[in-house]
């Protein structure tokens, strides 16, 4: 039986739900990681869950060597369109992250937009920072960008309904045993489609504490892309970047 990122990814509706996703936000981010982190004209760069592949193109686009991962055909297949419409070079790869392998490390290695926390197990999920760690090349930078748990738990939206292409979608949520959950229906021509994403809810200390413990040094924390300072209650994500 698939997970559920497995089928939900791999859907056309899945890219019209997330439309809002846009370029400018990738952008902002792309500029805040640069601005604090010391790469050189020519490092090497790896997106980890890269989906459609906004931010990997941003990177390519400052001639950097990027590798971008994605365990989704659909996305990697829009990630690949975009890279040859900005005529840039990135080596795309179909991975598991939790059964993730190359032969080389990378200067920077990015996991955004809450592309974690998708996994059954704690130890699946955890298992990322060793990883980066193993890949991450001598004084190398990690950033994670995720949401914040504790705004999610205050500010929860447990309904949405939204129209696209002629159809209804409807989106319910709740929090459920440290995860919050979201099922999705879609309604076109009297017929109703459910999907469904799961991540686990980790806190600012558990993830602190799980970076450390793979032997990264914790350098910065924002709560947004303009580098706002990051506000346990307030801040909608949390930005953590890390040194090796």
């Amino acid at each position: 039986m698939s997970e559920w990122f497995e089928e939900w990814f791999n859907t056309d509706e899945y890219l019209d739900v997330y439309r809002h996703r846009n370029d400018a936000d990738a952008k902002e981010l792309v500029q805040l990681i640069l601005k604090f982190v010391n790469l050189s004209r020519n490092a090497s760069v790896l997106d980890l869950a890269c989906g459609t592949g906004r931010h990997a193109v941003l990177f390519a686009k400052r001639g950097f060597k990027v590798t971008a991962v994605d365990l989704s055909d659909n996305l990697l297949r829009v990630a690949k369109k975009s890279a040859e419409r900005n005529k840039v070079n990135i080596d795309f790869l179909k991975a598991d992250l939790r059964h993730f392998s190359v032969s080389k490390s990378f200067d920077l290695i990015v996991n955004l937009f809450t592309s974690f926390g998708y996994f059954d197990s704690d130890a699946e999920n955890l298992k990322l920072f060793d990883t980066v760690n193993k890949y991450l090349s001598p004084s190398g930078y990690f950033v994670l960008d995720y949401f914040n748990k504790t705004f999610i738990e205050n500010n929860l939206v447990r309904e949405s309904r939204d129209n696209f292409k002629h159809s209804t979608l409807v989106q319910k949520r709740h929090i459920e045993k440290k995860r919050v959950i979201k099922d999705i229906y879609i309604n076109r021509n009297g017929t109703s489609t459910h999907y469904m994403e799961s991540v686990r809810m980790f806190g600012r200390e558990e993830l602190i504490s799980a970076i450390s413990k793979a032997g990264l040094q914790i350098k910065n924390i924002f709560g947004g892309f303009k580098a706002e300072a990051f506000d346990e209650m307030n801040s909608p994500r949390i930005i953590i970047i890390a040194q090796k």
